[in-house]
């Protein structure tokens, strides 16, 4: 960390209380104004000084991908509701009456995709579903810590908007580690733990501590892995380096590698930006000295990095830095889906050409791949089979364990964004996991 002269930094949020006080945001068009305090009424809408003042080009905010990354725009909500919601704001109808109408506009936009509430949450030995963990593959547990759902700053295209967006009944939520170690007891076939949100790099380590520690001390089930998917590398870095407690955080990675467990750090990197700043890549390099790893992943995003060039960069950079490409995503069928989701054949030329464009050492990631319900379904490549013109698809994971690595075929269509906008080839009425279930 000392090469780098990290000086320490306060945090300070921005939301739509206080965006006016954001200097640089003053300076935009009156338009721009009232678009982001519109439409940040129905998604929600966080940022902070380190994002503000070292990562967004003010020159030209809007041509700028991070700008579109953090600050919501008027083209990710429909016409219609944004010209009703905007009729009720220029109005002055109270505070109640514009929340009730953008309650209505988020019930719209599939609040939970791929089944995340109906099919994920398990249920304890009397029926009662246990929120706050998320269980859709054998292997893999979801814990959603009650004091880890929020973030430093909001990305516009985050599948997991309804956490933030005040509605208990949208959000998942545990403050129980007991009942996180109970469940990995009683499931032998989990062998690694996702603490997920939100981001659980937010909370103090010290509240941390009282989720991971019983892990460690009683080592339940099978467990091997632990793994924190976050977005703080990208958007606070000095939560890693000059934090009044990010020693004992660094002491705690220390701890979980040193009780012979794998770490994960399951970093969310949109842009190649996002790793420019001697912060971030002093983080880096400080969570690596703990022998963790940290695996990066990101949707590709229109508007934001949908371009091969994008992804090259942003792979050979974190390559070069110590970190390992993990996943491309396609952008999940939900928020403002129609503003940022690209055609499964478009995102398949782009990660195409961008990992053409690597060596090996990049070529660890995957992709284009979509978490629909059934499972990862990978967007494995484009041919002709028998005169026709196909898409050939595969699950990297799947809800059964007997579909993993298995091949199935869709009609070719440039325009389709999901797996369900897809159709079966070559006559087929239904794809294989529809038929059995």
């Amino acid at each position: 960390m000392s090469k780098f002269n990290i000086k320490p930094k306060n945090y300070k949020a921005f939301t739509t209380r206080n965006i006016d006080t954001i200097p640089q945001f003053e300076a935009l068009p009156s338009e721009i104004h009232d678009a982001i305090q519109i439409v940040s009424r129905v998604m929600p809408f966080r940022a902070n000084n380190y994002v503000i003042d070292e990562l967004i080009d003010w020159s030209n905010p809007e041509g700028d991908p991070i700008f579109k990354l953090i600050f919501p725009q008027k083209g990710m909500m429909g016409v219609e509701d944004y010209d009703a919601l905007a009729a009720k704001f220029a109005a002055g109808e109270p505070e109640a009456a514009l929340q009730a109408a953008a309650r209505d506009i988020q019930l719209k936009m599939n609040p939970h995709p791929a089944g995340q509430m109906e099919l994920n949450v398990p249920k304890c030995d009397h029926g009662q579903s246990i929120n706050g963990i998320q269980h859709k593959y054998k292997e893999t547990v979801l814990f959603f810590p009650t004091q880890g759902q929020v973030c430093h700053a909001y990305c516009t295209y985050c599948f997991r908007w309804a956490q933030f967006v005040g509605v208990d009944d949208l959000k998942f939520a545990c403050g129980d580690p007991q009942a996180l170690v109970d469940y990995l007891e009683a499931h032998p076939e989990v062998t690694n733990v996702l603490f997920t949100g939100g981001d659980p790099m937010i909370m103090t380590s010290r509240i941390l501590r009282r989720y991971v520690e019983p892990i460690l001390e009683k080592r339940p089930g099978n467990v091997r892995s632990i793994r924190f998917g976050t977005k703080v590398l990208a958007y606070w870095p000095y939560r890693f380096l000059t934090d009044k407690d990010a020693d004992d955080l660094m002491g705690l990675f220390d701890e979980i590698v040193a009780a012979g467990f794998h770490l994960a750090v399951m970093s969310h990197f949109s842009h190649p930006r996002e790793l420019e700043t001697d912060a971030v890549q002093a983080a880096i390099s400080r969570i690596l000295s703990t022998g963790a790893n940290i695996r990066c992943q990101a949707p590709l995003i229109r508007h934001i990095n949908d371009d091969p060039e994008v992804w090259r960069i942003m792979w050979e950079k974190q390559v070069a830095l110590g970190a390992i490409p993990y996943y491309m995503f396609v952008e999940r069928d939900t928020g403002p889906k129609e503003y940022f989701s690209v055609p499964l054949v478009e995102a398949y030329r782009i990660f195409t050409e961008a990992y053409s464009r690597v060596s090996g050492l990049a070529r660890t990631v995957r992709g284009p791949s979509m978490s629909a319900t059934p499972g990862k379904v990978l967007v494995d490549g484009i041919a002709e089979v028998g005169g026709e013109k196909v898409m050939a698809l595969k699950f990297i994971q799947a809800r059964n364990p007997d579909w993993v690595n298995k091949l199935f075929f869709a009609e070719y269509d440039e325009k389709a964004v999901w797996l369900d906008g897809l159709k079966p080839a070559f006559g087929e009425g239904r794809f294989f996991f529809e038929r059995q279930g």
